[in-house]
């Protein structure tokens, strides 16, 4: 079994600005489990653990994805409960785009046994998720909500495979599906 997902990769200028606003983030108290920002990426579906022969087929469906290439911006920092935080993203600016690429992505991979998702998608880039909750740490997201990350184009979307180790993931590319010229 291969745990994996899809998503689209951010350049390295929006990584650096993630790592800025993680700097803010660190003054806050508590406890927070930053994401290691050279491995932030935009998580178009995850597809868990799948077999070897299902993979091969997944490998085979996403090229069949027609969307064209785009640009987005990672800004505005905010949390999924604004009281009491459990994790801690940018959100992403981009006309609905992203969550087209999602949708095309579910629907060539849907006939492959995998689920749809129920919820509505919402395209973000976690920054940290909270291990231990500290009263601070609502005001110090409220002082970087503004915050931008940065702009970059999307033109490809990746199958990654990911391994969890006790030092956090490891993510290999098993395949990119390049998107049309935009």
């Amino acid at each position: 079994m291969v745990r994996a997902f899809v998503a689209i990769e951010l350049s390295d200028a929006v990584k650096e600005g993630l790592e800025r606003a993680q700097e803010r983030l660190r003054m806050a108290g508590g406890r927070l489990n930053l994401v290691d920002p050279a491995l932030a990426h935009l998580t178009l579906t995850f597809l868990g653990e799948v077999e070897p022969e299902r993979l091969e087929r997944v490998k085979t469906a996403l090229p069949g994805i027609r969307e064209r290439g785009y640009d987005l911006t990672v800004a505005g920092v905010s949390g999924n409960h604004a009281r009491r935080p459990r994790v801690v993203w940018f959100a992403v600016q981009d006309g609905g785009k992203t969550a087209r690429l999602a949708k095309a992505v579910e629907t060539v991979l849907s006939p492959l046994g995998f689920e749809r998702e129920k919820r509505g998608f919402t395209p973000h880039v976690t920054l940290a998720r909270v291990k231990e909750f500290d009263p601070s740490l609502p005001g110090v997201i409220a002082g970087i909500a503004d915050l931008e990350a940065g702009s970059c184009t999307i033109d490809r979307i990746v199958l990654k495979k990911s391994t969890l180790t006790p030092k956090g993931p490891i993510y290999d590319t098993l395949l990119e599906v390049p998107l049309d010229a935009a």
